[in-house]
């Protein structure tokens, strides 16, 4: 079909199959052939033929349009695909919050490269309004921040999953003797924190101030990874996003999750931010795609 509204445009834009079978290099019957079946496929006449000259039918007419729009995207397509192509490295900078950086890049990363080995990602971080001015100074191809910036018509957001916080237990922790844990449980409970200064605190604080909580905060500790390594040795508990919480990772710290209802619908939504499309670079516009596409597939097998 591709090949065929090529053909076809390639007539209409010459207005003659003479000149357009020049034009195309084949034969005049070849391209008459052509046509005739593409307009027994669709099942609508495409030309009226008057005399030499050929004229477009209303059914015509919007079949050249489409034709137009496919080409159009081939191309777009195929600029993408170029831009993957070279032998030479190519580089993406992404900016990233701390927490993002830790829970939601290394996958992306990892299926991307996998994908496109020849490409080469470099992640800058910084707070979520930091990442959006980098963005917009164009310092960053684009972000992934744990928030939306709908209020810069400068930037462009894209939610790509919702976050919530967990509660994680070591297993061998006195308090899952308890048949249900509730939010009230966490007050008083030993526990150690993410450092103070990102949306993943924020949030935790604000759920501990809603419910009046007072945890026992035996540390504070700006990594995920060192957190969950330190809670079987401090008997504590502590809050993670769902997002960094695989089953090997609690496999292998010898972890539990608990589900608690109030934790849960406390959301935060991770988004995808990048300015003007009209000045990204297709190589760029192609990353934007992909990741949101990762993204889109991640959500879908959760469900799943």
């Amino acid at each position: 079909m591709l090949e065929d509204m090529r053909l076809f445009a390639t007539v209409v834009e010459n207005t003659s199959l003479n000149r357009a079978a020049e034009r195309l290099n084949v034969t005049q019957p070849a391209l008459s052939r052509r046509i005739a079946r593409l307009e027994r496929e669709l099942g609508v006449d495409l030309f009226r033929r008057i005399g030499k000259r050929l004229e477009l039918t209303a059914a015509g007419q919007l079949t050249y349009e489409f034709a137009l729009e496919l080409r159009r995207f081939h191309g777009e397509y195929l600029q993408r695909l170029n831009a993957f192509k070279s032998e030479e490295a190519q580089l993406a900078t992404i900016g990233a919050s701390l927490t993002t950086l830790q829970t939601t890049l290394p996958g992306l990363i990892t299926a991307m490269t996998e994908k496109h080995p020849n490409l080469e990602i470099k992640a800058v971080t910084g707070k979520s309004h930091e990442i959006a001015t980098l963005v917009k100074e164009r310092k960053v191809d684009f972000g992934i921040v744990a928030s939306s910036v709908d209020d810069d018509p400068a930037i462009t957001s894209v939610p790509l999953f919702d976050d919530s916080l967990m509660l994680v237990l070591p297993r061998t922790h006195y308090i899952l003797e308890r048949t249900h844990l509730e939010v009230a449980d966490l007050n008083g409970l030993p526990m150690i924190l993410f450092a103070p200064g990102t949306w993943y605190r924020t949030m935790t604080d604000e759920l501990f101030r809603q419910y009046g909580l007072k945890p026992d905060v035996r540390m504070e500790i700006d990594s995920f990874e060192a957190i969950v390594r330190l809670l079987s040795a401090c008997r504590a508990g502590t809050l993670l996003p769902k997002s960094y919480l695989r089953p090997q990772l609690l496999e292998d710290n010898e972890l539990y999750v608990v589900r608690i209802k109030e934790l849960e619908l406390a959301k935060r939504t991770t988004s995808l931010i990048h300015g003007n499309p009209g000045w990204l670079p297709a190589s760029t516009r192609y990353l934007i795609e992909e990741t949101i596409g990762f993204f889109a597939r991640s959500a879908h097998q959760a469900r799943d």
